[in-house]
Formats: structure tokens, C-alpha cells, sequence
């Protein structure tokens, strides 16, 4: 009987097993946001904790002072209220979630993503000389674009960034909503299309560490995960010199054939990129002829493209279908979208030599219902055809 109760024990332990291959990427920062955002995390846990071990302890104090078999536990049926017991029940948990609420308002304001970092950690502020270093990301399907600006270098599931140097990441996204999330250095903001969110992140130990999407987005979402190289800025100007002598331009014509949907693509880099691509790609205008949503929204500011608009459309397939590659959307195609302009001589030679339509002319005269009765209030001193919906009698009709 012992040696099948040990056994019993074993294969309950045997469970814990697969939770040695875990490891703590959230517990274990390697930068100052999220070092921070860990001690958010543990501090209001432990707050939560004061509440929680008193009452799962009482529970089971509870239940063995008074089981049945307990026959000399205090009986008091006549007992109904206890003003300091009362007080304890609701004075701790209101302390608890005040205490709460201030930690969280003041980190959550000092961690805010669209944020400027101020310190590259304790005690270290950021020198007023060291500007961020700008990383454009776009959320593709199924991989990660990482573009330099102002390296003019651009790569594909892997980023490189400097120890101790602010990183300003902004992002968006080409068909679906994705988020961004590299758990040692910062915390996870969502990519959208058409859109742009803004990250700020450091790391302060050099070292590899994992990206990934932590937001699912399709079939290949298993895949969508990069490494991130944490490094000196010698390693770190070694690494860009090396994207560069790789070679290739990522052009617009480049960026459509990458775009396509495509599972666990390997690293790969491009030595020049166009510098207006991730404008473009925020403003869904990479295809050639394609209005971009800012001119859009300027048009439309203006009062729209009127009448005039309505004969410069092209059918297209909404984005999202059209840049996941599939040819027809599940619901059908989308009306229209606007391509280009025609100017007023395309207008006079497409409306020259076509018919007027002739309108009859209107007819003025009064409407007039029938079986209505003519609303009046209960303090009008009006008569019933001073404004009426009735055929008057003759006589009675007045000019309005």
C-alpha cells in the first residue's frame, strides 16, 4: 500500500515536468520598461495576495474548526454582528484597491507607450545629446518587416538594436490587425492597417532574446516570431555594415512580392529601401496609381470629389483579400475605389455627346393630406386653418 501511494505521488510530480522548459521572459527584463512593468505586475499581485492567502486560510480554518466531528467548537445562534469585524471585512479591501488604483493610474501614465523614455534605467537619465534610434515595423502575413530610416537598411524576422540607447519603434500593419511583443524589453502594442502606434523600449543587457505576435492573425500565426539582438554599438554599427554588403533594394515592386502571404520565412536583409515606403504602407497606397488614404481625407475635407468623383473609379478588391492574395473576397466585390482623376476635357468629351435628361417642372402648389386632423396645443389661441393639412372649405383657405 505505501509503495502505490509513493507511486501515486510520483506521476502527480511527473506533471510538473513539461513546466521546467518555461522560461520567465516576462519576470526576467532585460531592459528598464520592462523591469518596470514586471514590478507593476508583482507589487499588485502581492497587494491582491493580502487579501487572497487571509481568506483561502480562513476557509480552511473554518471548515475543520467546524466539521461536524468537532464537538467542542463555540456554538453562538444568537449572534448576529460585529462592528470591528465589519470594519476589518471592508476597510482591507478598500485600502487594497486604492492602493491599486494609485499604482496603477501612475504606472501605467509613466509606461504609456507613445511615451519618450526619460531614463535609459535607475538612476540613468537619457543624455540630452543621444536621440532614439527609429525602427518602422510592419506586421506582415506571415513575417515581420524591420525598416531603418535613417540606416536606409530594411530586414525581415530578425532586429538588431544598441544597448543603452532609447528605441522608438512605429508600427503598422498590411491586411490584419497584429501586436508586437518582445517580452524582455517592453510591452506589447497592437499594428493595424491603415493606421500607426508608436513603442518605446531599451535594453540594458546585451543578449538574444524573442520577438513575436501575440495576437492571432491566420494560418501561419505559429511561425510569425523574430529574434531580437541586443548588442554594443559596435556590434551594432558591425551588424548594419553587414546588411548593407548583403545587397538588394526594397522597392515598392520588391515590397508587393513580399507582401504575399508566406509561412516561416527565413531571415534575409536589403541594403537600400525607398524612403517613402512605410508612408505608403500606412497610407495603403503601395500599388502603382493607388490613392493614398491622406489625399483621400484631404479630398474629402474639402467637401469630397462631388459629382465629378463618381466617374473616376476603378472596381478593385477590398485590401485585406486583395493582399492576402485571394482573388475573389468571401463576400464578393467591393464597388468601387478611387484610382485617379479625370481632367475637365476627359469630363467634356465623356458627357459631349450625350442627351439631357429634360426634368418637368416642379409642382409648387401647397401638399395637402387627407383624413388628418390638424395638430394645436393646448394653449394655441390659432384656428384649425391657420396651418392645415385639410382641403379648407371655400373661403377659408389663407395665403401662407
Amino acid at each position: 500500500m505505501k509503495i502505490k501511494h509513493i507511486f501515486h505521488r510520483l506521476i502527480g510530480l511527473s506533471l510538473l515536468v513539461p513546466l521546467a522548459a518555461c522560461k520567465a521572459e516576462v519576470l526576467a527584463p532585460a531592459g528598464d520598461v520592462a523591469a518596470r512593468q514586471r514590478d507593476l505586475l508583482v507589487i499588485s499581485t502581492l497587494l491582491m495576495l493580502l487579501i487572497i492567502v487571509p481568506v483561502m486560510v480562513l476557509t480552511v480554518w473554518f471548515a475543520v474548526k467546524y466539521r461536524e466531528r468537532n464537538r467542542a467548537a463555540e456554538y453562538a445562534p444568537d449572534w448576529d454582528h460585529s462592528t470591528k469585524l465589519e470594519f476589518v471585512i471592508w476597510a482591507a479591501p478598500l485600502l487594497i484597491i486604492i492602493s491599486l488604483g494609485a499604482l496603477t493610474w501612475v504606472g501605467t501614465h509613466l509606461l504609456d507607450p507613445y511615451r519618450p523614455l526619460e531614463r535609459i534605467e535607475a538612476g540613468q537619465p537619457v543624455p540630452a545629446e543621444q536621440t532614439p534610434l527609429r525602427v518602422q515595423v510592419v506586421a506582415m502575413d506571415w513575417k515581420w518587416l524591420f525598416i531603418y530610416p535613417d540606416e536606409g537598411i530594411a530586414t525581415v524576422n530578425e532586429l538588431a538594436v544598441p544597448v543603452n540607447r532609447p528605441v522608438e519603434f512605429t508600427l503598422t500593419s498590411t491586411s490584419v490587425m497584429n501586436a508586437f511583443y518582445i517580452p524582455a524589453m517592453a510591452g506589447m502594442i497592437y499594428a493595424m492597417p491603415g493606421m500607426q502606434t508608436t513603442l518605446h523600449g531599451v535594453f540594458n543587457t546585451p543578449g538574444e532574446y524573442k520577438g513575436i505576435a501575440s495576437h492571432y492573425s491566420g494560418h501561419g500565426f505559429s511561425g510569425m516570431h523574430f529574434k531580437t539582438f541586443a548588442s554594443d554599438d559596435a556590434d551594432f554599427r558591425a551588424w548594419v555594415e553587414k546588411a548593407r554588403a548583403a545587397g538588394g533594394t526594397l522597392d515598392r515592386p520588391r515590397y508587393l512580392d513580399l507582401e504575399a502571404p508566406s509561412e516561416n520565412v527565413p531571415p534575409m536583409s536589403f541594403a537600400e529601401v525607398d524612403p517613402q515606403l512605410f508612408a505608403r504602407v500606412v497610407n495603403m497606397c503601395v500599388e502603382p496609381g493607388k490613392m493614398c488614404m491622406a489625399e483621400m481625407m484631404a479630398i474629402d475635407d474639402q467637401g469630397g470629389a462631388g459629382l465629378a468623383g463618381t466617374m473616376n473609379t476603378t472596381a478593385l478588391t477590398y485590401d485585406k483579400h486583395q493582399r492576402r492574395g485571394a482573388r475573389v473576397p468571401v463576400l464578393g466585390w467591393e464597388p468601387f475605389q478611387v484610382a485617379s482623376f479625370c481632367t475637365p476635357e476627359d469630363s467634356a468629351l465623356m458627357f459631349g455627346s450625350g442627351a439631357l435628361a429634360v426634368q418637368p417642372p416642379a409642382d409648387q402648389s401647397p401638399l395637402r393630406g387627407r383624413a388628418l386632423t390638424p395638430p394645436r396645443g393646448l394653449l394655441s389661441l390659432s384656428h384649425d386653418t391657420d396651418m392645415t393639412q385639410l382641403d379648407p372649405a371655400a373661403g377659408q383657405a389663407r395665403n401662407f
